[in-house]
């Protein structure tokens, strides 16, 4: 059980790390401080936005429209912050 519960913490962590640098990505992208047009800088955002779109997506679907503001990563990296709680929380469940 002890390497389950590892496992899920890598995944949770790694998911936290890419929702991370998506949401810097996005502010150096909105403020024109990095060009989405370079190719590297195009292949990361796109990337980045393929990961994570099925995530976002059904978020996206349950929230009120709000333009010119995408609450969606806020809410998936709530939930995220949440799922990695629960699991440091019940680490003894895993260890047992």
């Amino acid at each position: 059980m002890q390497s389950i519960y590892m496992i899920l913490m890598l995944i949770v962590n790694v998911a936290y790390f890419i929702m991370i640098i998506h949401i810097i990505m996005s502010w150096l992208i909105t403020f024109q401080v990095i060009n989405p047009y370079q190719p590297t800088v195009g292949q990361i955002w796109n990337g980045l936005n393929r990961l994570l779109e099925p995530i976002y997506a059904p978020i996206r679907r349950i929230l009120p429209n709000t333009p010119g503001i995408d609450l969606a990563p806020l809410v998936a990296f709530i939930g995220l912050i949440a799922i990695r709680i629960i699991l440091i929380n019940n680490q003894a469940f895993f260890y047992s």
